[in-house]
């Protein structure tokens, strides 16, 4: 049973010391290795690790294909302000190989954890030679993975797998008695910078949770595409998190008098403190239709938009 530490009690400046004691112990002498995605949780991670080992932390960024417009020289930009280097590593090939004809949302999942983590993130840190991965992981990944809501591609050894035997190396998790709202005051009292700590949160699957059906490359782009408008249309929202989602099936839409079979894009935002809970942010008419317009404009093919109206529960945070 894992002991939740809420936003309320945490002692960010005891919290860190206790961590950074805590890894030093767990690594020792040796060099241990984390993969940064640029969300608050990798983020928090990464300055934590950095603080615990210095040089002995190597970070890389993993380039899957499914990231957001951009996210690769920005997370690395970000990055090299604070004096941490990060290793880009391209992996497009293996990542889009591993989900070609997967369609069900759970073997999607699975297709991404064990690519990443046994094929493309097991060959750096054997070459490495770490023996212990740095992750985020944070309580709400273990609920919604040990309740059967969705595998969260992070969570192990509370389903009873040994990341050492099946993988090669030891997981280190120092964030995982938090939920979000936790990390983002851990995240502030590290020094990451507003953009970093207070980003919306972005799943690990990244952008092939946001595709209904088979990923692909072309799907992913509409998506981020998609992603991008949505996230700039309502950065000023105040809301927990937004997304646009690209749905399988195509729909009938009218371009230029003619019937016009096309994508649906449906966007969901949400009021939330920790993501155990949510409920739609109650967004002006005038916005969401402005927004319909700049997504059918936009991006080719999209002919229907729709604005997602149910909470958390029944609903989920993300569809796939």
């Amino acid at each position: 049973m894992i002991r939740e530490i809420t936003a309320q009690e945490l002692d960010t400046d005891r919290f860190i010391e206790e961590k950074v004691q805590d890894i030093r112990a767990a690594v020792g002498d040796g060099m241990a290795i984390n993969a940064l995605s640029g969300g608050v949780d990798s983020s928090t991670v990464t300055m934590l690790g950095h603080r615990a080992l210095g040089d002995r932390l190597k970070t890389v960024f993993i380039e899957n294909g499914i990231m957001r417009e951009g996210e690769p020289a920005q997370v690395v930009g970000f990055f090299a302000k604070l004096g941490v280097k990060v290793e880009v590593v391209d992996a497009r090939k293996e990542f889009f190989s591993a989900l070609k004809g997967v369609m069900d949302p759970e073997e999607k999942r699975e297709a991404i954890t064990q690519t990443f983590y046994k094929d493309v993130f097991g060959k750096i840190v054997k070459s490495s030679g770490a023996k212990c991965l740095l992750q985020g992981t944070i309580l709400t990944d273990v609920d919604e993975t040990v309740a059967g809501i969705k595998r969260q591609h992070n969570v192990f050894e509370q389903l009873g797998i040994d990341p050492q035997q099946a993988f090669g190396y030891r997981i280190i998790e120092p964030l995982i008695q938090l939920r979000k709202d936790g990390v983002r005051k851990v995240g502030k009292a590290l020094g990451l910078p507003v953009e970093l700590f207070d980003r919306i949160p972005f799943p690990g699957p990244a952008l092939a949770a946001r595709v209904i059906g088979e990923v692909t490359p072309e799907r992913v782009e509409t998506v981020r595409k998609a992603t991008a408008i949505v996230e700039r249309m309502l950065k000023q929202s105040g809301a927990f998190q937004y997304m646009a989602i690209l749905h399988e099936d195509r729909v009938t839409g009218v371009r230029d008098g003619k019937r016009d079979f096309g994508h649906q894009i449906e966007v969901r935002c949400w009021d939330s403190v920790d993501a155990r809970t949510a409920s739609p942010t109650k967004l002006p008419f005038d916005l969401l239709e402005e927004l319909a317009g700049k997504l059918t404009e936009e991006i080719p093919g999209v002919v229907s938009v729709t604005y997602n109206i149910a909470s958390k529960p029944p609903s989920t945070l993300e569809a796939v």
